[in-house]
C-alpha cells in the first residue's frame, strides 16, 4: 500500500491508543485522516466491497485514487462493520501490494523447489492427473479443502461436485465443527446468536469479541454494558473482552462442560428454570434432570477450579435473569472444537439456555434465518451430479455434514483411498492439525493443488500453486447473511489487476474444469451468476454494487416459537438422532460429563497448551502483513503467557526466553508473565511460527501451536481437539 497512507507509525497513531487496540481490536484511521492534508480532496473513486481479513467479510468502502488504494472505511450499512474496521481489516488491505504475493503459476520440482509454469501447462498437467485418478480410483479419490469466501462457497463445491465427488471440506474441523454439530443435535440448527443488547446477564465461554471480532459485536457489547448488562467471562485467560466484564472465572481448560452441568443442576434443583417452556417445547427433561443430580457445584469445583459458591451464585443470577439471561453462542474457543468433550459442551450451552426459556426471547438466544438464492435457470447454470457419500461421514456420524471434517483427508491419504486434493484459501497443513501428519499424508498423494495469494506452508507441499489476485482486485458472488435482518453483501473489484499472471478464483475454477473435462458446468461469468442469484431474491445488481449491502425479507420477530429441526420437532435434552446412530464410540443421547483427553500432572511439570486469536491477526493468514507484524514486533505479541505464580516457581521473569517442549516439538519463545492466566495452562497466540521463507514478515516469529498437538480426532464428531496437548516449560535465558 502507498506508504504515505499506512506506515507503521501512522497505523498506530490512527488507533488512538495502543492499549485500546489490544483490548478491542478496533482501529479507525479518522484521527490521522482528519489531520492529514492529503486525507480528503478530489479525484477519488469509491467502491463498496467486503474485507477478506477474516471469515466475517465485513463491508468496506474502498477509496481509489490514480489507480491505487488510498484508504478504507467501514460500510455503515453492513451489519458486521457498521461504519468501522478492525486492525486486521485495515492492515490486510496491504496484501494487494505485498512483495510476498504469488505472481505466476508454479510447479514443484523433484528437489522440492518451484519453477514458473504457464497457466496452459498447469491446466493441462492438472487435468491429465485428475482424469487419471478418476479413471483408476473414481471420483471419491478427489477432495477439496477451503476456508470459504463468497466465491469459494460456490465454485469450490461446484468444481469438486462436477468431478463426481462429494468430498468438499472447510476449515471447520479446527474452528466450530463441534459447536455446530452439538447444536444440531439439540435444537436442529448449526448456530444461534445471543441478543446481548437486551440481556441482563450474558456469559461468554471461551470467546472474546475483543480478539476475534466483528466491529459491530464489540460496539454492541460496549453499549450493553453501559446500559447495565452484566458480563461474565469463563476463560482460562483474561482475554481482551475483559474491559467489558464484571467477573472473570479462570476455569481449568477442558472443564467448561462440568461448569455448565453444575449450573443446570442448580437451576433444576432449586426450580429456577422456566417450567412452562420446558413442558411445552422440550423433550427428555425428566431423564436429564435425573442425570443432573450427580453434577453438583461441589463436584464441579474439583474439576473446574471454580468454587462451588461461585458456581451456585452464577446459576442463581441466571435463573433470576430468566429469559434475559443467556450463555453466548461461542465459536472456536472452549466448545468450537478444542477438547474431547467439545460436542457435549455445545449441547450443554444450548440446554442451559433452554432451562432459562430464552429461545427467541428479547435478551435471549435467537435462531435467525439466512436468505439464499432461489433455483436458477438450469440451462444456463446446470445442476451438478450427486456423488457418493462424503468421506468421513461413516466414521464421524454426528458431525455437521455440510462442511465435513477435513481431517479425513489425512486419514484417507494415509490409507491410500484419497489420491488428489485441491486447497483454496486454506493453510490446512499449518493451521488445521499437526503439520507433520499433513506433510506425511500429502506426500502419498498423486496430486496436490493450491490456489492462494501467497506461498503458504500448504502451498509448499503441493505440486502446483495457482496464484489468485487479491480480494481488492476481484469481484465475487453475493454473500447472503442472516441475523435480525437478512441481507446480501457484495464484493466488487476496487483495483485493476496488479500482477497480470494472477487470476480470479472463478476464472481458475472454470478453466480447471475445462481441463478436467467438466467445463460444461461453468459456461457463465461471475457477474452473470451474481445477477441471476440477486434477481432470484428481488435485488438489483446495480443497487448492490452501489450500496454494498441490501436488506432482504422481514426483520426478526421476537417471541415466535422456534422451528425445532429435530426428529421430535422439539428441543431435545435427550437426542433422538444420537439414540438412533449405531457404532458411536463416545457420546450418548443424554448430555453427560465427558473427561478431556489429557490433564496436566503438576508433579511432572506439565501444562496444558492452549492458544487463541489476537485482535490484529487471523491465524496464519495475516502474518505476511507488514503493518500488523510491526505491531507484533514492537509489543512482543508472539510471547507465550505463563501464570505469575508458576513462573516464579520456575525462576522465569517477564521477557525471559523459555523452552516449550513435548514429545512432538520444542520451541523457544519469550515469556509474558501475568496474573491473567490459569496456572495449569500455557497460552500462545496461534498465528505464529511461520516456516514459509517466502512469507518474510512472519517467517520464524514465535512458536507454532499445531506442531505440539498430536494428530487425533474427536470421536463421533471429527474435530481436531487442538487444546489436548501437554507441554513442559523451562527457562533458557534472560
Amino acid at each position: 500500500m502507498n506508504k504515505q497512507i499506512v506506515s507503521r507509525r501512522t497505523f498506530l497513531t490512527g488507533s488512538a491508543a495502543t492499549a485500546a487496540l489490544m483490548a478491542s481490536g478496533m482501529v479507525t484511521l479518522s484521527s490521522w485522516l482528519s489531520s492529514s492534508a492529503h486525507a480528503e480532496g478530489t479525484g477519488y473513486e469509491t467502491v463498496a466491497t467486503t474485507c477478506n481479513a477474516c471469515t466475517n467479510k465485513c463491508g468496506v468502502i474502498a477509496y481509489v485514487k490514480d489507480g491505487r488504494l488510498w484508504k478504507l472505511k467501514g460500510n455503515e450499512a453492513h451489519p458486521y462493520s457498521k461504519g468501522t474496521l478492525c486492525a486486521r481489516g485495515h492492515g490486510y488491505s496491504q496484501i494487494a501490494y505485498s512483495a510476498d504475493r504469488l505472481t505466476e503459476p508454479l510447479k514443484r520440482n523433484e528437489d522440492g523447489s518451484y519453477s514458473a509454469i504457464s497457466w496452459e501447462e498447469a491446466y493441462r498437467e492438472i487435468g491429465e492427473k485428475v482424469k487419471a485418478i478418476l479413471a483408476k480410483d473414481g471420483p471419491e479419490a478427489l477432495a477439496i479443502v477451503e476456508d470459504p469466501r463468497p466465491n469459494g462457497k460456490y465454485y469450490s463445491k461446484r468444481f469438486i461436485n462436477a468431478l463426481g465427488s462429494s468430498n468438499y471440506y472447510t476449515h471447520n474441523a479446527t474452528c466450530n465443527l463441534s459447536l455446530s454439530s452439538g447444536y444440531q443435535m439439540t435444537f436442529g440448527s448449526a448456530n444461534f446468536s445471543a441478543d446481548i443488547a437486551s440481556s441482563k446477564l450474558v456469559v461468554f465461554i471461551g470467546r472474546s469479541y475483543g480478539d476475534g471480532l466483528r466491529p459491530s459485536s464489540v460496539a454492541t457489547l460496549a453499549k450493553a454494558v453501559k446500559n447495565g448488562t452484566k458480563v461474565v467471562l469463563v476463560d482460562p485467560r483474561l482475554n481482551n473482552s475483559g474491559v467489558f466484564a464484571s467477573q472473570w472465572l479462570p476455569i481449568n481448560p477442558g472443564t467448561d462442560l462440568a461448569l455448565l452441568l453444575a449450573i443446570a443442576h442448580v437451576l433444576v434443583a432449586e426450580e429456577l428454570y422456566d417450567k412452562d417452556f420446558v413442558a411445552k417445547q422440550t423433550t427428555g427433561f425428566d431423564e436429564w434432570a435425573a442425570e443432573l443430580t450427580k453434577y453438583t457445584p461441589e463436584w464441579a469445583e474439583t474439576l473446574t477450579g471454580i468454587s462451588a459458591e461461585t458456581i451456585t451464585n452464577l446459576a442463581k443470577e441466571l435463573g433470576a435473569a430468566g429469559s434475559k439471561g443467556v450463555i453466548e453462542q461461542g465459536w472456536r474457543g472452549a466448545f468450537g472444537c478444542q477438547y474431547r468433550n467439545s460436542f457435549n459442551a455445545a449441547r450443554a450451552v444450548a440446554a442451559v439456555n433452554a432451562l432459562l426459556g430464552n429461545w427467541n426471547k428479547k435478551g435471549g438466544a435467537l435462531i435467525t434465518s439466512t436468505p439464499k438464492a432461489e433455483a436458477l435457470d438450469e440451462e444456463k447454470f446446470p445442476a451438478v451430479p450427486k456423488g457418493p457419500q462424503k468421506l468421513g461421514i461413516a466414521e464421524y456420524p454426528l458431525q455437521n455434514q455440510d462442511n465435513g471434517t477435513n481431517l479425513i483427508v489425512v486419514k484417507k491419504a494415509d490409507e491410500g483411498t484419497l489420491k488428489g486434493v485441491f486447497f483454496y484459501n486454506s493453510n490446512a497443513a499449518k493451521a488445521y492439525a499437526n503439520p507433520q501428519a499433513w506433510q506425511d499424508a500429502l506426500a502419498k498423494m498423486d496430486l496436490k493443488v493450491c490456489i492462494d495469494v501467497q506461498m503458504s506452508e500448504t502451498a509448499h507441499l503441493c505440486d502446483y500453486v495457482l496464484p489468485e489476485c487479491s480480494y481488492l482486485e476481484r469481484e465475487e458472488v453475493p454473500d447472503f447473511l442472516g441475523g435480525k435482518q437478512g441481507c446480501v453483501a457484495g464484493r466488487f473489484q476496487a483495483l485493476e489487476k496488479i500482477h497480470p499472471e494472477t487470476k480470479t478464483s472463478d476464472a481458475i475454477y472454470a478453466e480447471l474444469a475445462e481441463a478436467c473435462g467438466v467445463g460444461a458446468y461453468f459456461k457463465f461469468s461471475c457477474e452473470e451468476l451474481s445477477r441471476a442469484q440477486l434477481k432470484s431474491v428481488g435485488v438489483s445488481y446495480d443497487e448492490l454494487k452501489e450500496k454494498g449491502v441490501v436488506d432482504i425479507g422481514e426483520p426478526f420477530a421476537y417471541d415466535k416459537v422456534p422451528k425445532w429441526k429435530t426428529p421430535s420437532e422439539k428441543f431435545e435434552f435427550v437426542s433422538q438422532k444420537i439414540a438412533e446412530t449405531k457404532g458411536l464410540k463416545l457420546y450418548e443421547p443424554l448430555i453427560k460429563w465427558v473427561e478431556p483427553k489429557v490433564s496436566p500432572d503438576p508433579g511432572k511439570g506439565e501444562f496444558r497448551l492452549i492458544g487463541g486469536k489476537q485482535s490484529i491477526h487471523s491465524h496464519t493468514m495475516t502474518t505476511s502483513v507488514e503493518a500488523l507484524m510491526s505491531i507484533t514486533r514492537e509489543y512482543a505479541l508472539e510471547r507465550a503467557w505463563i501464570n505469575a505464580g508458576k513462573a516464579a516457581e520456575l525462576g522465569i521473569e517477564d521477557g525471559d526466553e523459555i523452552e516449550v517442549s513435548n514429545e512432538l516439538f520444542t520451541g523457544i519463545v519469550r515469556a509474558h508473565v501475568t496474573e491473567r492466566l490459569n496456572p495449569t495452562a500455557i497460552w500462545i497466540p496461534t498465528h505464529y511460527g511461520g516456516s514459509s521463507p517466502e512469507l518474510t514478515q512472519g517467517f520464524g516469529v514465535g512458536i507454532p501451536h499445531m506442531e505440539y498437538v498430536p494428530f487425533d480426532i474427536e470421536p463421533d464428531v471429527g474435530s481436531a481437539m487442538t487444546h489436548e496437548a501437554l507441554v513442559t516449560v523451562r527457562k533458557v535465558s534472560s
